[in-house]
């Protein structure tokens, strides 16, 4: 059984009396452990898929099965739960609360799972020590740089054990070196066994992944499943 599958999936807005079709009946499989690319230009439905992929949103027509757990239909609250507890996310914007330290940032998503205070200080200390930034811990998000904070983001993404990270544009406001430092990591999560998708309109980042599924136009239009020269050339320098 397949960590993912989608079937049939159609996202479906309706605008001044127009129909559009941000995703057009799709089907797609996604296994454990995986390392892929979602690709596409603005526009082209990659992060409609993503949101629906990462039970941020729910697809007009089609099923969803994430985990062994059919999804479609399911209330805002059962899915906030199987967010919190199966999905990880990194975005762009690293989206972390200024007012508190790295740690209690690293913490969030543990206080929402209702775990203790002691088991979150050590699961959040551990997260961060992955992701080399434990002597951080007690730092604003302000003091830290841009690929830093990444890394913060990325550690807060990992400490409830997901099944599946989910990385929106992860380096689009880092520079070239930081960026590659940040993909580098991903190639890390993955060979440990993480189950890594990145949304990406860039072509030579999603080439660091051995699979990459092209979204034009709301359908799938092209799978690369082959190992590429770009996943041991980033690989390699880690």
């Amino acid at each position: 059984m397949s960590l993912v599958e989608l079937r049939n999936v159609s996202k479906i807005y309706h605008l001044g009396g127009e129909e559009i079709r941000a995703l057009d009946n799709v089907s797609l499989d996604i296994e454990s452990g995986e390392f892929i690319s979602i690709i596409g230009p603005s526009g082209s439905g990659k992060s409609t898929l993503m949101h629906i992929l990462g039970c941020l949103d729910s697809p007009t027509s089609g099923t969803i099965k994430l985990d062994g757990t059919m999804i479609q239909g399911a209330s805002p609250r059962e899915l906030a739960r199987i967010r919190n507890r199966k999905i990880g996310f990194v975005f762009q914007f690293f989206n972390l609360l200024p007012k508190l330290n790295v740690l209690q940032n690293v913490e969030l998503p543990m206080v929402y799972s209702g775990v203790s205070a002691r088991e979150r200080h050590e699961r959040a200390v551990a997260a961060l020590k992955m992701v080399d930034l434990e002597n951080r811990s007690k730092h604003r998000p302000s003091q830290l740089s841009g690929g830093q904070q990444q890394r913060v983001a990325i550690a807060r993404a990992l400490v409830n054990s997901p099944k599946i990270i989910f990385a929106d544009e992860p380096t689009g406001n880092l520079d070239t070196n930081t960026g590659e430092a940040i993909l580098q990591l991903f190639c890390k999560l993955s060979r440990e066994g993480s189950t890594v998708i990145l949304v990406t309109h860039d072509p030579e980042i999603a080439a660091v992944t051995p699979r990459r599924i092209e979204i034009r136009d709301g359908k799938i239009a092209e799978k690369v499943d082959a190992r590429l020269a770009g996943l041991d050339r980033v690989a390699r320098t880690f």
